[in-house]
């Protein structure tokens, strides 16, 4: 460095020398601070002020840089940031640069968070079989979370959409800050005192590790665990979590799928329902079409062709039935007649005139009476002889 006392330099020299002495001197530092006048670029930088109770300094973070944070940063966020000083010579300002930043205290508190976790998880608070199955249609939905948050309007929206007869009862809880575990805890406890719903669904919109801590506070583990009501545990957006998640029976990943998890018996109902209505729609369609096939075949000139042949058949039936009953009178005579001509033999056969009319004659006395042997008459008497063709009186001699 050159010897400065009595020399004349231009502003860009000066520029450039404490430039080299700031990077140089200032590298590799550790800043903890909180973000103020939180400016992102149109380009993808983030420019904002690091500051704290009587000091702030400007700051940057590059685009190429921000991958590497996990959060979203906002005003009055508490960060802890890496980096060097950086001169910028056109303006004579110096700025932190930032290489990396995550929020204060994180690697604190997840710890703090894991150890509890292992705790329950120890005391059995999460394990599967103490889970209680949601029932498929609930009557009545209790909400615990903030009642002017964005989480209770997407609940109410979700439901309203899907399942619009559900009955929602909403416990306004404190959800953010010191007193936010204890209401949520109470309102957990009046909910099973009091047998208000089948169902609730306790959670929050997203935020930081520190604002969703309340839902891992050991009252409202306590609360779930001891919970005779089926709990939903809805906290943040999908990347965040709580402790309440797994205490809790089921997790959703956001209030909205919570909503959607706790009336999802009645979308299935609906859908159901649905299937039917058109199941019915196209039997009855196939039923009209049906009839309208028949209807056809009942116009007048159908319903004559229809006649007609019903006619026609009937006529050839009758014609049928007139012939046979024809030929069956004819059988029936000739049977008749076999049987008259067959007796009219047999009768021949056994009258007596056919006898006589084979030589034989009738013998009777003068009485009348049949002579049959000779013991029957006697000498001198007279006798009648009947012919076939006549009669004549005879003498008996011998």
């Amino acid at each position: 460095m050159p010897e400065l006392i009595n020399t004349e330099l231009t502003v860009s020299e000066l520029t450039s020398l404490i430039k080299q002495t700031l990077e140089q001197g200032f590298y590799g530092l550790k800043v903890s601070g909180e973000i103020s006048n939180f400016r992102p670029s149109s380009t993808g930088h983030w420019f904002f002020t690091l500051k704290d109770s009587s000091c702030a300094i400007s700051a940057v973070m590059f685009k190429s840089a921000l991958w590497k944070v996990d959060f979203s940063p906002k005003e009055g966020d508490k960060v802890t940031v890496t980096g060097s000083i950086d001169v910028y010579g056109a303006r004579g300002t110096y700025q932190l640069k930032c290489d990396t930043m995550e929020q204060s205290g994180v690697g604190e508190l997840l710890a703090l968070l894991e150890k509890r976790k292992r705790f329950y998880a120890e005391k059995g608070y999460f394990a599967p079989e103490r889970k209680k199955v949601l029932p498929v249609r609930p009557k009545r939905i209790g909400v615990v979370t903030s009642p002017t948050g964005a989480a209770l309007q997407d609940i109410l929206n979700v439901l309203g959409r899907r399942a619009p007869g559900l009955d929602v009862l909403v416990l306004p809880a404190v959800v953010q800050g010191e007193d936010a575990a204890r209401s949520i805890a109470n309102r957990i406890c009046q909910a099973n005192n009091l047998l208000l719903c089948d169902v609730l669904i306790v959670g929050r919109g997203g935020g930081s590790l520190e604002d969703l801590l309340p839902f891992s506070e050991e009252c409202v583990i306590e609360a779930i665990h001891d919970s005779s009501i089926p709990i939903v545990s809805a906290v943040g957006h999908e990347i965040d979590w709580a402790l309440s998640d797994y205490a809790a029976d089921l997790r959703a990943p956001t209030p909205s799928a919570a909503a959607e998890l706790v009336s999802q018996g009645y979308m299935e109902s609906r859908q159901r329902i649905k299937e039917i209505e058109e199941q019915l729609k196209q039997t009855m369609l196939h039923r009209l079409v049906f009839f309208e096939e028949r209807l056809r075949r009942y116009t007048s000139q159908a319903f004559q062709q229809r006649l007609e042949a019903i006619i026609d058949k009937r006529q050839y039936l009758l014609a049928n039935a007139s012939n046979n009953l024809v030929l069956a009178q004819k059988q029936l005579l000739r049977d008749a007649s076999s049987r008259v001509e067959s007796a009219q033999r047999e009768l021949q056969a056994l009258s007596p005139l056919a006898i006589l009319a084979r030589g034989y004659t009738v013998v009777t006395d003068d009485t009348g009476k049949l002579v049959k042997s000779r013991a029957q008459t006697e000498i001198g008497k007279q006798v009648t002889l009947t012919f076939i063709d006549g009669k004549r009186t005879a003498l008996v001699k011998e």
